[in-house]
């Protein structure tokens, strides 16, 4: 999986640079967000301008993400939803649990 991580003060950004975010590749997220936890990071934001498709798996590591960062009492925001991943995320009400953002910049302004 193609991604892309920075730090961003004190809030880590995953730029997932794949079409797809699906069971093929969605493990290797949860890894790097693991590894991000790990490494003592709170606030992660993922942008996902480029996933043009979502599935169950994918939308799994977003949830677990989500409940990983409650438990250390930090976030995890998302950012750059196109529409079939939008729609994905309201068919599942997801997007009542996540902060989805327009872009990275509209992200840290209301960090």
């Amino acid at each position: 999986m193609n991604l892309k991580t920075e730090a961003n003060g004190n809030l880590m950004v995953i730029f997932v640079r794949e079409e797809r975010l699906d069971a093929h590749n969605s493990e290797e997220l949860k890894a790097e967000m693991n590894r991000l936890f790990e490494g003592g990071a709170k606030d992660i934001l993922i942008d996902l301008k480029e996933v043009r498709f979502i599935d169950s798996s994918g939308l799994g590591v977003l949830v677990s993400g989500f409940k990983n960062a409650s438990t250390r009492q930090g976030s995890l925001k998302l950012c750059g939803l196109q529409a079939q991943v939008r729609s994905m995320f309201e068919l599942t009400r997801l997007h009542r649990v996540f902060d989805i953002f327009q872009t990275v910049d509209e992200a840290l302004e209301s960090m």
